[in-house]
């Protein structure tokens, strides 16, 4: 599967549901121009995940609103919900077991914790 490109005016619509794993990159980052073919060759892998790339030179907004310090920076989203978000490329075995974590996480109880942390501030 092709890697969708996110923006400010697409993000909702695309990060809603289902599992999405988010690339913050620049073209200039040689970090970023490292991970990017792992991330590609990932999307391949596996069609039931959406991959996006958030390019932070063109979306400065989108990263600024993620506090999008480092980059490469990886975000997993899965049902809306942020449930991983870290700076660095990651190898390939790396992003398969984020990958499998990610899909293997009980939505109803992050739900109920992300509740109850709202709830003790």
């Amino acid at each position: 599967m092709a890697t969708v490109e996110l923006t400010g005016e697409n993000f909702d619509e695309v990060v809603g549901k289902g599992t999405v794993l988010v690339d913050f990159w620049a073209a200039w980052c040689g970090p970023c121009r490292q991970f990017g073919p792992v991330f590609e060759q990932s999307s391949e892998q596996h069609e039931d995940i959406v991959y996006a790339k958030v390019d932070t030179e063109a979306q400065q907004q989108l990263a600024a609103a993620f506090d999008i310090r480092s980059i490469p920076t990886l975000m997993a989203v899965r049902d809306g919900v942020v449930v991983f978000s870290q700076p660095g490329a990651l190898p390939a075995a790396a992003l398969e077991d984020l990958i499998g974590q990610v899909q293997a996480l009980d939505m109803d109880k992050v739900r109920e914790q992300i509740a109850a942390a709202q709830n003790q501030q």
